[in-house]
């Protein structure tokens, strides 16, 4: 059985993870040269590049001036849970689960907050719940772009606008590549390692005046963890939207971000983002289209995301193996292709059916995307020989 040939081209650059994601086009380390190094983030120069990210952030992704944005620990799963553990417990809640980060979200709201008025609407790996079975009397808790299933909600027009409820929206793999309807969500969290290709450890949360008003009306019953605390004598902690964080942030991390901001902004801002998010997710869909051998998880195309695109191997040889050689099988393709330095961290997330996740987002060059498609087709071929062999 002969090895096939390697395609002639590889991606000049490999990095298709899907979080931390690959930096910006252009990124090299010498665009840091201007972080607040070895200082008090809480002296003017560091405060003013804190609130430089806070100011960007706003502009690009067109948030409304009365909402609330602020710098907060742990990524975006901080920002989340820092929202969950502030607001939620006065009223019941709706959590949407399709994909494992809306399931921890769920087990966190019942299994350590412990409310019990908590009603879970659920979907397997590759579809939505029904979006219009949800209760707006309710609070609601989802996520806007499935990153680990490849699915997204289409749009906020699921969203009513006479709510009661707040709604918190895990925003992170949609961020600055979807348009986010900030009229239909109260809380809003990201983080700077996905679309902005930026570093890790510190989360970005905004907030409507609904929301505000509840921070500033209700107190949890819970005890309320220092990195938590949004609020000062029953009242926001607006310094904390204002550049001062709740703990010590990087300021190399910080750095980065302005550096992904600026270029964002250099580039058009959203809606180019969001272009080359599309072009990008569309140089897969072509392909998909014309590849017997794989599928899209989510089979709704209106759902599908832009950024997180998640693949099934629909060939019967590969589907014929149990879970655990499926597994294996798609490791030794992402190890086939690692080795070739053609594409780096392409495998499903832990928790997703057996399969391929590459990301789209803006970051990402569409010439890298469009070298990459040769080389998963050798990976194949050597992959299904192995297979047929075995």
């Amino acid at each position: 059985m002969q090895t096939p040939a390697t395609p002639d081209m590889r991606p000049a650059n490999p990095h298709f993870s899907s979080g931390p994601c690959t930096k910006r086009p252009g990124w090299r380390m010498e665009n840091l040269g201007d972080a607040f190094l070895g200082r008090s983030h809480r002296h003017a120069g560091g405060k003013a590049k804190l609130t430089e990210v806070i100011e960007r952030s706003r502009r690009v992704l067109r948030i409304p001036d009365d909402y609330q944005v602020g710098i907060v620990p742990a990524s975006d799963t901080g920002a989340v849970e820092l929202a969950l553990w502030s607001l939620l417990g006065t009223r019941g809640v709706d959590v949407l689960a399709w994909e494992s980060f809306g399931g921890q979200w769920a087990n966190d709201i019942t299994g350590h907050l412990g409310l019990t008025d908590v009603r879970l609407l659920e979907a397997p790996y590759g579809e939505l719940p029904d979006l219009g079975a949800v209760d707006f009397d309710r609070d609601v808790v989802f996520t806007w772009n499935g990153t680990t299933s490849g699915v997204r909600v289409p749009s906020g027009d699921w969203i009513n606008a006479s709510r009661q409820g707040l709604t918190i929206c895990d925003a992170t793999s949609a961020a600055f590549s979807q348009d986010l309807a900030w009229d239909k969500l109260d809380v809003v969290t990201w983080s700077w390692q996905k679309v902005l290709g930026g570093e890790a450890a510190h989360g970005m949360l905004a907030l409507s005046p609904r929301a505000v008003e509840r921070l500033e009306t209700y107190r949890p019953p819970w005890p309320m963890p220092k990195l938590f605390r949004l609020t000062k004598k029953g009242k926001l902690n607006a310094d904390i939207f204002k550049g001062a964080t709740i703990n010590t942030p990087s300021m190399l991390a910080v750095e980065d971000a302005i550096d992904g901001l600026r270029w964002a902004e250099d580039i058009g801002g959203l809606p180019e983002l969001m272009a080359r998010s599309n072009r990008n997710a569309g140089v897969l869909a072509n392909w998909v289209e014309a590849t017997p051998w794989v599928d899209y998880l989510c089979r709704d195309a209106g759902a599908r995301s832009n950024t997180s695109v998640v693949l099934v191997i629909t060939a019967p040889a590969f589907q014929a193996l149990d879970e655990s050689a499926q597994r294996a099988a798609v490791n030794r393709f992402c190890g086939l292709l690692e080795d070739e330095q053609a594409a780096l961290d392409i495998g499903s997330h832990r928790d997703a059916p057996p399969g391929l996740r590459i990301w789209c987002g803006a970051t990402v060059e569409t010439a890298d995307l469009q070298a990459l498609t040769p080389w998963l087709e050798w990976a194949w071929t050597v992959l299904s020989q192995e297979i047929e062999g075995a």
